[in-house]
């Protein structure tokens, strides 16, 4: 499966902005072969826009944003993972949706790990983490920004049965070290693919480091972006994810019994 990773800049709390720029990414990666395009975090409306504006663009799951990108997945055939603001009964969640080429909604996720100030103040956690579900053929499952950066969030989704891992992100200066070290980790320790999709460009006073990625089952780049707008396309091997698992068997290996301090 082709899939491809779609590093922009904000847009300004303008979802109707948004949602053409979508459209523009969405041609363009089916274009390119692409059968899965993955935005950042909160693509529709920006990330870093205040809890006034958060609580204004608010919608529910399955409502206009979701009818807009199913009809964007539709007209060019390509499913999409769009992060967006869900109007939750308990407030504002940072969410992601994953719609298929045909319009249906396959997972609906709200980040459960939110980062420092800025997320606390826009929005509410999420109470649970991704289902696994199929694209393709592929079981898929997603995380968004600093979920990812908790290794249990992917080992999670790795036992669950995911192959590939998409993570909307907005990751700021100076933490590259997140796509540059830890997003590979996450895939090779857990043998899957992940699909890191970030913003470039500044927001309010957040400059966004890019660096999106995808990351193959061993943790090498089988495509890396840099510090300017970019839509990455990359070409995803099942065999690769058997491959890894039983060259390294993490997941077979593992001592559950010895973990309970986890919890």
């Amino acid at each position: 499966m082709r899939i491809a990773v779609w590093q922009t800049t904000p847009v300004a709390a303008d979802p109707e902005a948004g949602l053409a720029r979508l459209e523009e990414a969405a041609r363009a990666a089916a274009g390119g072969g692409a059968r899965l395009l993955v935005t950042p975090e909160m693509a529709l409306t920006g990330y870093a826009i205040g809890a006034e504006a958060c609580a204004r663009l608010a919608r529910p799951q399955g409502g206009a944003y979701h009818e807009a990108v199913a009809a964007i997945a539709r007209r060019h055939g390509i499913a999409v993972a769009f992060g967006y603001p869900e109007a939750a009964g308990g407030g504002v969640r940072n969410a992601a949706a994953l719609v298929s080429a045909g319009g249906d909604v396959l997972a609906d996720y709200a980040k459960t790990h939110l980062w420092g100030a800025l997320d606390r103040e826009q929005f509410v956690a999420g109470d649970g983490l991704s289902d696994v579900v199929e694209l393709d053929g592929w079981r898929v499952s997603l995380a968004i920004c600093f979920d990812i950066e908790f290794p249990e969030v992917a080992r999670i989704a790795a036992l669950r049965g995911a192959e590939l891992v998409l993570v909307p992100t907005a990751n700021m200066e100076p933490y590259r070290s997140v796509p540059r070290r830890i997003v590979p980790a996450r895939a090779d320790e857990n043998g899957v693919y992940l699909a890191y999709a970030n913003y470039v460009g500044a927001e309010g006073k957040q400059v966004y480091c890019g660096l999106s990625c995808v990351c193959g089952p061993d943790g090498e780049d089988a495509a890396r972006a840099g510090f300017e707008p970019e839509l990455l396309v990359a070409t995803l091997d099942r065999d690769a994810v058997t491959a890894r698992r039983a060259a390294l068997p993490y997941l077979a290996c593992r001592r559950p019994e010895l973990y309970g301090d986890l919890t």
